[in-house]
């Protein structure tokens, strides 16, 4: 769902390097409204004004810099999770004292911004209350009509945009979830993120299969006979998740 996406504030008192970090930011699903700040003292001024979740912090800014920002940011009940966005790599050690999720070195570029954002989402997800009651069952539509789709009968989930698709031997269902929330709901009911676009679940992946020349894996799923690419930085945990570590 849409209010599921991440309300982002970039500080950067450079309008190129904000408006280059902004398009490459949006593309990717989880990234919801995007705010700019040109320094701390708006920055602080939009964090008020909107809450954002996550923030792309410069370090090296007229006034107040990143870090000094970042260390007066966590004194709040809920301080946004940080990524330090600089050009100077000798920051990385004061950065990552206070905290940061990632430091990510200038010129940004699309597959480490993807990485940070993993990042990012993990840190997010530890700050959330664990599930306490197992999910028996999602809901769901297909054609034209809503129902519960017990968590058992899908084989995989796909993401659509903001919602995702639910696969199971009978068809496929619609549900008004992102991927990112349906991998939280589901992460103690055997499935497992293989890619952006996909989470499987594991007791139905009947082969995995290693393409040439690219060396990418691929599952075959058995009750859909549907075949789920797995992303190159995923592919350690699912081979461990799979027993083939």
């Amino acid at each position: 769902m849409a209010d599921q996406a991440w309300r982002v504030l970039i500080v950067d008192d450079e309008p190129p390097i904000r408006a280059e970090l902004n398009y490459l930011l949006k593309q990717d699903g989880r990234v919801g409204r995007i705010e700019e700040a040109g320094g701390a003292t708006e920055a602080v001024e939009k964090i008020l004004a909107f809450g954002p979740e996550v923030l792309f912090l410069d370090i090296q800014m007229p006034g107040t810099s990143g870090v000094q920002l970042a260390d007066t940011l966590q004194k709040l009940k809920k301080p946004p999770v940080i990524v330090f966005v600089t050009a100077f790599s000798e920051y990385a050690a004061e950065a990552f004292e206070l905290d940061a999720a990632d430091y990510v070195l200038k010129p940004v570029e699309q597959d480490r911004l993807e990485k940070a954002l993993d990042k990012v989402e993990n840190a997010l997800n530890a700050r959330r209350p664990a599930v306490a009651e197992p999910v028996r069952r999602i809901q769901g539509e297909r054609n034209g009509k809503r129902t519960y789709i017990p968590v058992t009968d899908i084989a995989y989930i796909e993401a659509r945009a903001d919602y995702a698709s639910a696969h199971t031997e009978a068809g496929t269902y619609l549900v008004n979830d992102s991927i990112s929330v349906l991998e939280r709901r589901l992460a103690n009911e055997g499935f497992l993120r293989v890619h952006r676009s996909f989470l499987v679940n594991i007791d139905d992946v009947r082969d995995v299969e290693v393409l040439k020349p690219s060396g990418l894996m691929q599952l075959k799923l058995g009750r859909t006979d549907a075949s789920i690419p797995v992303s190159r930085r995923r592919a350690t945990g699912v081979k461990k998740q799979l027993g083939l570590a």
